[in-house]
């Protein structure tokens, strides 16, 4: 049984998709928050999970947050951290700590529009299709090797709000699939790549979405 702790800012829905697929021989074990208002924290204790809220606004800086949260999270003893929202921009000492068992959902086509704001900047960018990246964590943001892809077409009436919804549909599908890969041992890192022992010689991370 692998263990995973979870880490959110805000409602959770990619950390609800991940608990309610009853991914097999996975257990979350807990949710972590660094804000007490999150949306997600109170369906996670009604799920029945363990949770904790670590402030980032309690701490002097970036390093002193981090270190309190990785012993939160060592606490529980982890195979596997998610990021499903979590709106902190990691130090490399806590990426390096995770190395090969932290990952990420992002709401781009990385390596394009790492960062915030990326479904008007794909709108603004003229793109004809959009989408989400599953990626492994490492200290340089938003570029770690990447998992899986999915993606949506970006239509001519389309606003941010319209594109993200579509984003996250694929978001909830794609996010635990790939934690279902990890936890089965089917992720290999060689170099910048990830290989998914379980697609053989056809690749079908990337799928489109209407």
């Amino acid at each position: 049984m692998k263990k995973i702790v979870i880490l959110i800012s805000g409602r959770g829905s990619n950390m609800q998709a991940v608990v309610e697929a009853n991914i097999a021989q996975a257990e979350v074990v807990a949710v972590i928050s660094n804000r007490a208002d999150a949306a997600g924290l109170q369906w996670a204790e009604q799920y029945g999970l363990a949770t904790e809220t670590i402030c980032h606004q309690d701490y002097a800086g970036r390093e002193a947050f981090d270190t309190a949260l990785m012993a939160r999270i060592d606490a529980y003893q982890p195979d596997l951290v998610v990021l499903a929202g979590f709106m902190r921009i990691l130090t490399p000492e806590f990426c390096n700590h995770y190395a090969g068992r932290l990952i990420n959902i992002h709401p781009s086509l990385l390596p394009a529009f790492p960062g915030l704001h990326t479904h008007q900047r794909a709108l603004d960018s003229g793109c004809r299709v959009a989408g989400c990246t599953i990626h492994f964590v490492t200290a340089e943001l938003d570029c770690g090797p990447i998992i899986a892809q999915g993606v949506v077409p970006v239509l001519g009436n389309d606003t941010a709000d319209a594109l993200a919804q579509r984003v996250l549909r694929v978001e909830h599908e794609l996010l635990p699939q790939a934690v279902a890969d990890f936890v089965a041992g089917k992720l290999v890192v060689e170099g910048n790549r990830v290989n998914n022992l379980s697609m053989a010689d056809i690749d079908d991370s990337i799928f489109l979405k209407n």
